[in-house]
């Protein structure tokens, strides 16, 4: 009987601390609605930037690596759905995370003609900035006020994120 009673009680303390990790760790990543992160980046030809340079559009930032297979998967879906919003006013930042080499960067980037913004994130600032991002794909869309307005985690539902570039763009 006591066995059952501790084995209880260890479930419990044990969901807890799942419960208090992951919340943690969820509040981490910028939050919704909140001012998007203002950080210096370096671009794939080393040029240096800054995402306040971006206020009044609307960005997409999406972190990925090389060797990560979602994200080279849906890289072409990504290149599309910022084809097809560039003229209208989107605009796209393809952080490469920290562990990433540059030099695979800059081939898988040249190898793809990625059309986009591809930053070389090789201090973590740019992934620490925008709330610790560790997992790939993340990518966060950003507002024309600079409000970090959506979060996905994981590979994407393009197609739904398609009508809220779209209704993003609409907004005056």
């Amino acid at each position: 009987m006591k066995t059952v009673a501790s084995s209880v009680y260890l479930a419990i303390v044990t969901l807890g601390l799942a419960i208090g990790i992951g919340a943690y760790a969820i509040n981490r990543l910028a939050a919704v609605n909140a001012p998007a992160p203002q950080v210096a980046y370096t671009q794939l030809d080393g040029t240096a930037a800054n995402t306040s340079a971006l206020l009044g559009k609307v960005v997409m930032v999406n972190f990925w690596a090389t060797t990560c297979v979602v994200c080279v998967n849906e890289m072409p879906q990504l290149v599309a759905t910022h084809q097809l919003f560039r003229e209208r006013g989107l605009h796209t930042l393809a952080v490469a995370m920290s562990y990433d080499p540059p030099a695979y960067v800059v081939d898988f980037a040249n190898r793809k003609q990625l059309p986009f913004t591809v930053v070389i994130d090789n201090t973590g600032s740019v992934a620490r900035a925008y709330g610790d991002i560790q997992g790939t794909p993340t990518t966060l869309l950003i507002d024309k006020k600079g409000r970090v307005v959506e979060r996905y985690v994981g590979e994407h539902d393009f197609k739904a994120l398609k009508k809220r570039i779209d209704v993003l763009l609409n907004e005056s």
